[in-house]
Formats: C-alpha cells, sequence, structure tokens
C-alpha cells in the first residue's frame, strides 16, 4: 500500500484524501503543476517496500518496485552525469593493473601502501589523514601493480556522505578491491554495502542474461536452464518495470531477482576482491576468532602493516587475485628472452599481447607463432584472438 503525503502546496483531491507524492495532485480540480522530484519518488518506493510483508505473494510486486527504483536510480546518475556529477578523484592509471585500498578511516591503509610500494602517503593514528587519493606502484614477480591509497568509508558514502562519491568512483575502475579491516573492528559489512549500493559487485560475476529491444512482440523471456529462484512471470514484470515494452530476455542461468536487476541496470562493475587484516600482531586468539565469523567467505591475509609482518603473502595474494600470467617474448630468428617476462591479465590474447608491446603492433598485425600450453603444438600458427597461457612462448610478425 503506497504512503500517501500531501503535495508542496497542502493540496488535496475532492475526497480530502492525501495524494501520492510521485503523482499529479489537485486542488478544486485544478493540477498544481508539480511532479515529485526523482529523490521523492525512489524515497516513496523504498517506503512501500519496508512496509511490505515479503513472502511468496508479494515476491512479484517487491520485484516490480525495486525494477522502477532501478530505472530511476539510473535516470538519477545519467542526470547527474550530465551536469558535470560533481567533483572527483582523478587518478591516471598505470601499470599492469589497479588495486584500491577499501576502508573504515585509520586502519591503517596508509601505513600498508607504504609498506607495499615504498609510497609515502601521511600517517597518523586519527580519522581522514588521507585526503586525496594518493597512488604508489608495488613491483612484484616482474609486474607493475598500482596500488590507490583512498579517504576512509563511513556508513552513506554511497549517498555523499564523507566524499563516497568521488572515493566510489576511484574504486569502481580498480582491477581488484583490498578491504583493510582492523583486527579489533573485523566487520567490514558497512563498506560492504556501501559499494553495493554503489552498483560494485563483489567477488561476482555478471549473470548470463542477454536482453534484446525490439519494435514488437511485447516481452519474451527465454530460459535456456530451469528457473528456481524466480519464474518466468516475476521475469516480464521486472523487464516491463523497469520501461522495456518489447524485449527478448535469454537467461542462461539460474538468477534471481537482484541478478537480473543488476541487468536491467547495466551499470553494474564486477571486481574481485580481498582482506588484509591488520594490526595482527596485537590479536588474541579471541580476536582472531571473531575475524573468521565477521570474514568467513573472504579471502584473507594477516598483516601488520608497522612491522611488516604478512606484506609478502599479501603481495602475492594480489598477484594471484589480479591473475596475472607470464609471456615471453621471441622475435623472429633470435632466442626468447626468458629473464624478462610480458606480464598480462588471465585470459588475455595475442592482440592484447601485440597492444602491450606497441601501439603500432596490432593494427599491423601479421600472425603470431606460439610455444607452450596454449598451443596445439610447438610453434603453432595463431591469429590475434588466440588465447595464451602463463609461460607461453610468442613471436609476433607484423607489417612493415
Amino acid at each position: 500500500m503506497l504512503s500517501y503525503k500531501k503535495c508542496p502546496m497542502e493540496h488535496e483531491n475532492e475526497d480530502k484524501t492525501l495524494i501520492p507524492s510521485f503523482l499529479w495532485c489537485s486542488a478544486d480540480r485544478r493540477r498544481c503543476g508539480r511532479l515529485a522530484t526523482i529523490e521523492e519518488q525512489i524515497k516513496e518506493l523504498e517506503e512501500e517496500i519496508s512496509n511490505t510483508k515479503y513472502n511468496k505473494s508479494t515476491e512479484g510486486h517487491i520485484g516490480k518496485i525495486k525494477a522502477k527504483i532501478a530505472r530511476l536510480m539510473n535516470e538519477q546518475e545519467k542526470r547527474r552525469s550530465a551536469k558535470g556529477g560533481g567533483k572527483g578523484y582523478s587518478v591516471k592509471k598505470s601499470g599492469n593493473a589497479t588495486v584500491a585500498l577499501v576502508g573504515f578511516p585509520s586502519v591503517g591503509k596508509s601505513t600498508l601502501l607504504n609498506q607495499l610500494t615504498g609510497a609515502k602517503s601521511a600517517t597518523g593514528a586519527y580519522h581522514f589523514t588521507t585526503l586525496d587519493v594518493i597512488p604508489g606502484v608495488l613491483e612484484y614477480n616482474h609486474a607493475k601493480i598500482q596500488i590507490l591509497d583512498m579517504p576512509g568509508l563511513i556508513k552513506g558514502a554511497s549517498k555523499g556522505k564523507g566524499k563516497g562519491r568521488e572515493v566510489i568512483a576511484a574504486a569502481r575502475s580498480a582491477d581488484v578491491i583490498l578491504f583493510v579491516a582492523d583486527v579489533f573492528y573485523p566487520d567490514i559489512s558497512i563498506l560492504g554495502n556501501e559499494l553495493w549500493d554503489a552498483a560494485i559487485r563483489i567477488n561476482q560475476r555478471p549473470p548470463d542474461v542477454v536482453i534484446t529491444s525490439s519494435d514488437y512482440g511485447g516481452i519474451s523471456i527465454r530460459p535456456t536452464i530451469k528457473l528456481t529462484k524466480m519464474d518466468e512471470t516475476l521475469a516480464s514484470e521486472m523487464v516491463s518495470a523497469y520501461g522495456h515494452v518489447n524485449a527478448t530476455v535469454v537467461i542462461r542461468e539460474d538468477i534471481n531477482a537482484e541478478q537480473l536487476l543488476d541487468v536491467l541496470a547495466g551499470n553494474r562493475v564486477y571486481i574481485d576482491a580481498i582482506v588484509a587484516v591488520n594490526k595482527i600482531d596485537l590479536a588474541d586468539e579471541e580476536k582472531m576468532k571473531a575475524v573468521e565469523k565477521h570474514l568467513p567467505d573472504m579471502r584473507k591475509v594477516n598483516v601488520s602493516a608497522a612491522t611488516g609482518y604478512g606484506i609478502e603473502d599479501l603481495k602475492q595474494a594480489l598477484f594471484d587475485t589480479i591473475g596475472m600470467i607470464r609471456v615471453f617474448l621471441k622475435p623472429q630468428g633470435q632466442e626468447a628472452d626468458m629473464d624478462v617476462p610480458l606480464i598480462v591479465k588471465h585470459d588475455s590474447t595475442i592482440g592484447d599481447v601485440c597492444e602491450q608491446i606497441h601501439r603500432t603492433f596490432r593494427p599491423n598485425f601479421r600472425y603470431a607463432m606460439v610455444w607452450g600450453d596454449s598451443a596445439k603444438f610447438p610453434g603453432q600458427t595463431v591469429g590475434i584472438d588466440h588465447v595464451v597461457r602463463d609461460g607461453d612462448v610468442v613471436t609476433i610478425i607484423v607489417r612493415r
């Protein structure tokens, strides 16, 4: 049931009942000429969800409301971007990958950055020491990994509190998020919720769903597997509530309503994350049990940013999480350079290798020869879309 409010001019309808704030309201059979803002509409719909008891019979209704909210939030973000959005942190990406340090204020992010990279980020035992994004570079296993030390996040960050939007915008561009948790306060669920509300999905993969708009035919839901977490009717209603009139929706995995919302919104980013549990040198057995309780499903590395304990383990964990592989280059007619590999991300193609070598290699590419696990036989001739594996030796032939 909608919660009804008076319009700002306190108009009422003929029956003296209050008018929903997101509809036109009337006074003496005249329109007051005001529609609610997007923020008011979102708030009204969120209140309706909070006032609706969740059960099987209301599942579809709630799903449709969430789809409407997602559409409004998308429109809100577009308008904010069109106006320039507000000041954000501008950090030029460098190296093979970028890691964003995310944590509450004063958990040791700056000290950890200094341990990982040798950067000189200001440190201090008080809140909000870091007031800007401080970049540093970790060199490990021939890879150059950019580490971003960012201001601490607090509750409400996704709505702009404490420069939250700027910090989250920088985090969205990272390849890996490194949560920094204090061993004495290991519950980082607030941070996870803020990232979720900012359309960042941690340790997830995009749902295997394709929505294709058309000019006629209505909404057609075509699952290729049996759906158990939601039915086709709910999927159709949510797609329609989001604003699609004619569309074919192919669902290739058993998704729930939240995952379908992510597909509809189209602005989600999917980032792997691990946790550095800091100040481990001060913890006792009880504190370690609390860490396991609050972080049961996250990959954790115990560290002491103050003493350097666990830093090498953390470097390896970041390298593994990013999924980097080594490719050794063999110039035509010469021996391969097995001392200094080219570092690329997992699932990179020959085309990606070309771009790393020089910007002219891809447009002038002819063919490549590969020795290693990705080749069917030594020296196999491959095309630009061939996926390389760790340890491959590659010769690139380009037009001169």
